[in-house]
C-alpha cells in the first residue's frame, strides 16, 4: 500500500490494535508505571461532536509518548452510565433505560475507536453494569460501618466504637457526629435495646439517615440536587421544585473537611480550580455565641468571623426553615410569617445565594438579648440566611455588612457605627434610637486583639468560645429515582441494616413503569418482592426504595480500571500497590465542587481503611477549554422568504437564522441542499454576490439547537482521524477555549501527504536511503526530537504539531530520504498521527508497532554551532556577511574583516576608527 489513503490504513491499523491487544496494560514492575485518565462521558443519545474528543487526544498523544519513553501506560475508558436524562426517556416511551444506554454506548465506543485512541478497552467499565455497582455498593457499606476520629484524625470501623461505648460511653470521645447526640454512661449504653443502640450509632456512622431539607420535584418524584435547579424550576423539563424535608441517606463529607483543604496543597492542580473546592469547603475561624430570647426560655446560637463587631449588633435574622421560628413568632406576626415561610422554601439555596441583593424578611414579633448590652434586639426571618451554614442565624450588623446593611435600610432598623469614631452618614444611620455600646472597650486595638478580647468575654460568662465552621454540608446521596444504583440496606423494624457482602449486588429489579408509585413512594416500590432475607433469618425485610446519585459510580472508577474484572475485591494488592494513582487526569472545571470533591473524600476515606495507597486520587489535573461551535448564518429580508448574502446585509432590513453548518463550506453556503434543508425553505430566494451565498458566522456554544454541531464521523470520513487528531491540537493551547473552524483543517491534511511524500518518489514507490545524514538534515531532526519531547512534558501539543510541520517543510525542501533521520520523525510524529505512523514505520522494515519503538535520543551536539554568520556593518550600514568559528580569537577576525574585499571597496582602504565585534550578533567598523 504505497499511496496515501488513509481510509483503508487507519482501518487497518485499528484492526490491528484491537486484534493485538496492543495496549493492554498489565502490572510490571520492571517498568515505571504511568496512569492517564480522562473524566468519563455520559453516553448521551447525541453522540459525540468534535469538541468531546480534544481532551482524550491530548491524554492520549501523552500516553503513546510515554510508552515510547519506556513506561508502563494504563489509559482506560468507560462510561459513567447512570443518568436522569434515560430515565427520563424511559418515562416517556417505556423503554428500559438499559437498552437506551446500551445503544449510546455503543455508539460512542464506536466513534472512540475511529478516532485511533490507544484505550485499553479490556478495562471497560460501566456503571451501570452490577458487576460494577457491587463494588459501589459495597463501599457504601464500609462508609456505613465506619465513624469518623477526630482525635487520630481517620475512619475508623464502628465496631471500635461500639467497643468504647461499652467500656466508658461516650463523653471522651471526639468524633463526627450529629449535633443532638447526647451523652451517656457505659452502664447506659449497654441497657439500651438494639434498637436504641443502632439510633445512637447511626449519628456517628459516615452515612446515615437523617431529616434534611431538598429540592423536590413533584412533577418528576425525585429529589433534584442544587445544580438541577433553576429559579425554582428543574432544569431539565421546567417542572416547579419545592424545598422539602425528608428523610434522606447523607454522607458525612463534613468530617474531611479539614484534609481535603490540606490535600490541595499536595497536588498539581490549575489554581483555579483548587480556589473553588477552598471557597465550597469555606474554612473559617471565628466565635460562636449564645443569645436568649426575650420571655422564652430557647436560645439563638450564631456563628460569626467577626466577634469584634458585636458592638454593632442591632437585630437578628434567622433562616425560614429554623423550628424556633415558629416556637417564638408571636400571634399578631403568625399569618405574615408563615406565608413568607411557605414561599422561601419554595426556593432553591443557589437562588437564595444569587439573589441575596432582593431584599425580603418578615419581623418574628420576638427580641434576642445582646449578651453584653442587655439591649432588646428584633428577631426577623430571611430567607438571605441559610439554615445549612453555621447555626442558621445571623447576628446583624448593618455597620459593617452590606447586606445586613440592606436590609436595616430596606426595613428601617437601627444602624451604629462598629467602633468609637466610625464615620456613619446621617443616610446610613436611620433615626431611630441608639447608644454605642462599645465605648471605650476596644479602643486602640488590633483586630486580633479585639476578637481575642470579645471571646474571652464570651468565656468568662459562659456564653460562647472560639469556633472553626465550614461552609460544606453533608452530601445527600439518595434520589427517588429508577436508575440509579440500589442502596445496600434493609429494615428491620424501621432500623436501617446493611446487606451481607456475599449477597452482592443488590441489583435493579422490573417494574412496570419508571414512575413513583400513587402513594408517591419511589419508582423501585413498584418492583414485586424487592425485600431482603439475611443469612439465618426466615423474614424477608424491605429494601431501601432510593437508589445513588449520579456521582456514587464516578467517586471511585480509577481504581475498578485498575482490575476491571476482578469478582473478589474491588482492586486487588497488586493492581493498587502498582498503580497507586492517577498521574494526568484531564476533564472539565464543570465537576470541581462534585465529582472531584467527592472522589478526593472517597478515597481519603479508601486510604483510612487500608484500601488505597494514596490519600490524593489525581496527582496532576488539567482542565481542557472548550471547542465552541462556529454557527453559521444566513440573513431573511424581513417579511419575505427572500435571504441576502453576507456583504450585502445591510442594504436590507434583515433577520439572522442559523444554518446547519453541514451545508456551508469555507462560509459558501450549498444553496440547493438548504432548500431542501426545511419545507419553508423549498421557494426561498437569493440574492447573491460574485456568484454565490456567503454566510455570516459567530462564535457560540456548540449545540444542535444552533445547528452548529460537527460530528467528529463526517471530518474522519473525509480527512481521516490522524488529521482530526492534529488539528484539534493545532488550534491552539489545551487549556483555552477557542472556536472550531473547518478553513484551517485542509492545511493539516496536507501535512500528512507532504509527510507521506518524504517515503515515497512520483510513482508512489518507497524510495528510502541509507545514505548518511547531512549535518543540516541532522540538526532539523534533533531540533524536532528536542522540542516535540519538551512540549509533550508540558502539554504544549499545539506547538509540536508547529514543530513537526516545519520539520517536514525543511526536509523536503533538502530532499530528504535519509533512514535515519526518518525513523525518528515517525517515532516522534506517532503520538498525533499513529495511524500514518504504525503505516510507515512498517514499511521502514519494522515489526511490532511503533508504539513499542524507542522514542530517539536527543545529541546536543548537532544543535551546537561550530560557526557564526555575522553581518559587517560599516559606518551603520550592513556590507558584507562573513563566517568565523565560534572560538576564533577576536584578532584574527578583526584581521579578516579589514582584509575582505567589501570591507575594503566601502572603507576606501582608510584604517578604521574601531572594530566593535558584539558576540553571535553583529560586526561594526568605524572609520
Amino acid at each position: 500500500m504505497a499511496s496515501y489513503d488513509f481510509q483503508k490504513i487507519e482501518k487497518k491499523w485499528q484492526e490491528y490494535w484491537q486484534k493485538e491487544q496492543s495496549f493492554k496494560a498489565q502490572v510490571n514492575t520492571s517498568k515505571p508505571k504511568f496512569y492517564a485518565l480522562d473524566m468519563f462521558p455520559y453516553p448521551s443519545g447525541a453522540g459525540l461532536h468534535v469538541g468531546h474528543p480534544l481532551g482524550y487526544i491530548a491524554s492520549d498523544i501523552v500516553c503513546r509518548f510515554k510508552r515510547t519513553k519506556g513506561f508502563n501506560v494504563l489509559h482506560p475508558m468507560g462510561f459513567d452510565a447512570f443518568g436522569l436524562p434515560a430515565e427520563q426517556y424511559a418515562i416517556q416511551t417505556g423503554q428500559h433505560p438499559a437498552v437506551t444506554t446500551e445503544e449510546n454506548i455503543n455508539r460512542y465506543k464506536d466513534q472512540l475507536k475511529n478516532i485511533g485512541f490507544s484505550f485499553d478497552w479490556s478495562k471497560e467499565v460501566q456503571t451501570c453494569d452490577p458487576s460494577y455497582y457491587k463494588w459501589t455498593q459495597w463501599i457504601f457499606i464500609q462508609l456505613f460501618n465506619s465513624w469518623y476520629d477526630y482525635d487520630s484524625n481517620k475512619a475508623r470501623d464502628i465496631e471500635n466504637l461500639v467497643a468504647i461505648f461499652e467500656q466508658s460511653g461516650n463523653a471522651s470521645v471526639n468524633a463526627a457526629c450529629d449535633e443532638d447526640v447526647v451523652n451517656f454512661t457505659a452502664n447506659e449504653w449497654q441497657a439500651f435495646n438494639e434498637t436504641q443502640q443502632q439510633g445512637i450509632l447511626l449519628k456517628y456512622r459516615l452515612t446515615y439517615l437523617s431529616e434534611t431539607t431538598v429540592n423536590w420535584c413533584p412533577d418528576m418524584g425525585t429529589v433534584l440536587s442544587n445544580d438541577e435547579v433553576k429559579d425554582g424550576f428543574s432544569e431539565r423539563g421546567g417542572f416547579p421544585v419545592v424545598r422539602k424535608k425528608m428523610s434522606q441517606w447523607s454522607m458525612r463529607i463534613t468530617a474531611y473537611a479539614e484534609r481535603l483543604l490540606e490535600g490541595l496543597d499536595t497536588i498539581e492542580w490549575p489554581d483555579p480550580l483548587k480556589e473553588m473546592q477552598r471557597n465550597w469547603i469555606g474554612k473559617s475561624i471565628g466565635a460562636e455565641m449564645t443569645l436568649n430570647i426575650d420571655g422564652h426560655d430557647d436560645t439563638i446560637t450564631v456563628f460569626t468571623t467577626r466577634i469584634d463587631t458585636v458592638y454593632g449588633l442591632t437585630f437578628m435574622v434567622l433562616a425560614p426553615e429554623l423550628d424556633i421560628i415558629k416556637k417564638i413568632t408571636t400571634a399578631e406576626q403568625r399569618d405574615e410569617v408563615e406565608t413568607y415561610i411557605e414561599t422561601a422554601k419554595n426556593k432553591s439555596e443557589r437562588d437564595r445565594m444569587t439573589h441575596v441583593k432582593k431584599v425580603s424578611g418578615v419581623f418574628t414579633g420576638a427580641y434576642a438579648i445582646h449578651p453584653f448590652s442587655g439591649e432588646k434586639l428584633p428577631i426577623w426571618a430571611a430567607d438571605y440566611v441559610l439554615a445549612g451554614y453555621g447555626t442558621g442565624a445571623v447576628m446583624a450588623v448593618p455597620g459593617g455588612d452590606q447586606r445586613d446593611y440592606d436590609f436595616a435600610k430596606h426595613f428601617d432598623l437601627s444602624i451604629l457605627p462598629i467602633y468609637e469614631g466610625m464615620d456613619i452618614s446621617e443616610e446610613a444611620n436611620p433615626t431611630k434610637e441608639g447608644k454605642i455600646i462599645n465605648k471605650g472597650m476596644l479602643e486602640g486595638l488590633t483586630f486580633q486583639e479585639a476578637t481575642d478580647r470579645a471571646i474571652s468575654f464570651l468565656e468568662e460568662k459562659g456564653i460562647g468560645s472560639k469556633k472553626i465552621n465550614f461552609r460544606i454540608r453533608d452530601a445527600i446521596f439518595a434520589r427517588q429515582r429508577y436508575w440509579g444504583e440500589p442502596v445496600p440496606i434493609y429494615f428491620k423494624d424501621g432500623t436501617p441494616y446493611p446487606v451481607a457482602d456475599e449477597d452482592l449486588p443488590i441489583v435493579l429489579p422490573e417494574i412496570d413503569k419508571y414512575l413513583p408509585t400513587a402513594d408517591g413512594d419511589p419508582p423501585l416500590a413498584r418492583a414485586d418482592n424487592f425485600t431482603y432475607t439475611p443469612k439465618g433469618s426466615t423474614e424477608a425485610y424491605s429494601l431501601e426504595l432510593s437508589t445513588m446519585p449520579g456521582w456514587a459510580g464516578s467517586s471511585w472508577y480509577w481504581y475498578r480500571y485498575m482490575d476491571a474484572s476482578n469478582d473478589n475485591a474491588f482492586v486487588s494488592d497488586e493492581a493498587k500497590d502498582y498503580w497507586k494513582d492517577v498521574d494526568l487526569y484531564i476533564g472539565g472545571t464543570e465537576h470541581a465542587t462534585g465529582h472531584l470533591l467527592y472522589s478526593r473524600f472517597w478515597n481519603k476515606f479508601l486510604c483510612d481503611k487500608g484500601f488505597a495507597k494514596e490519600e490524593e486520587p489525581f496527582k496532576k489535573l488539567v482542565n481542557q477549554g472548550m471547542i465552541q461551535g462556529r454557527s453559521s448564518l444566513a440573513y431573511r429580508i424581513n417579511g419575505t422568504n427572500k435571504y441576502v448574502s453576507f456583504s450585502l446585509k445591510d442594504e436590507y432590513d434583515t433577520t439572522k437564522i442559523h444554518v446547519d453548518v453541514s451545508l456551508v463550506e469555507n462560509d459558501v453556503l450549498d444553496i440547493e441542499a438548504f432548500k431542501k434543508w426545511r419545507p419553508d425553505l423549498k421557494d426561498a430566494e437569493f440574492i447573491l454576490e460574485d456568484e454565490r451565498f456567503i454566510c455570516g458566522n459567530e462564535v457560540e456554544k456548540m449545540s444542535k439547537r444552533l445547528y452548529n454541531v460537527v460530528n467528529p464521523d463526517d471530518i474522519v470520513s473525509k480527512y481521516g482521524a490522524d488529521t482530526l487528531r492534529m488539528y484539534e491540537m493545532f488550534l491552539g493551547p489545551l487549556e483555552q477555549f477557542k472556536p472550531w473552524n473547518t478553513h484551517g483543517i485542509d492545511g493539516v491534511f496536507k501535512f500528512l501527504r507532504k509527510f507521506w511524500r518524504l517515503f515515497h518518489n512520483e510513482s508512489d514507490d518507497f524510495v528510502v536511503s541509507n545514505d548518511t545524514p547531512t549535518k543540516e538534515e541532522q540538526k532539523i531532526i534533533h531540533r524536532t526530537i528536542k522540542k516535540v519531547e519538551e512540549d509533550i512534558n508540558n502539554l504544549s501539543l499545539n506547538t509540536s504539531v508547529s514543530t513537526l510541520m516545519i520539520a517536514v517543510n525543511e526536509l523536503t525542501a533538502l530532499k530528504c530520504n535519509k533512514r535515519e533521520v526518518l525513523e525518528k520523525l515517525v517515532i516522534a510524529l506517532s503520538p498525533f498521527a499513529p495511524h500514518t505512523s504504525e503505516e510507515l514505520w512498517e514499511q521502514l522494515g519494522h515489526s511490532g508497532g511503533v508504539s513499542l519503538a524507542k522514542y530517539p535520543d536527543f545529541n546536543e551536539s548537532y544543535l551546537t554551532e561550530s560557526t557564526h554568520e555575522y553581518p559587517i556593518s560599516i559606518n551603520g550600514k550592513v556590507r558584507a556577511k562573513i563566517a568565523f568559528a565560534i572560538d576564533k580569537p577576536k584578532d584574527e577576525i578583526e584581521a579578516e574583516v579589514l582584509s575582505h574585499d567589501l570591507v575594503k571597496k566601502w572603507t576606501d582602504g582608510k584604517p578604521p576608527k574601531k572594530i566593535i565585534i558584539v558576540p553571535k550578533r553583529i560586526i561594526n567598523v568605524v572609520v
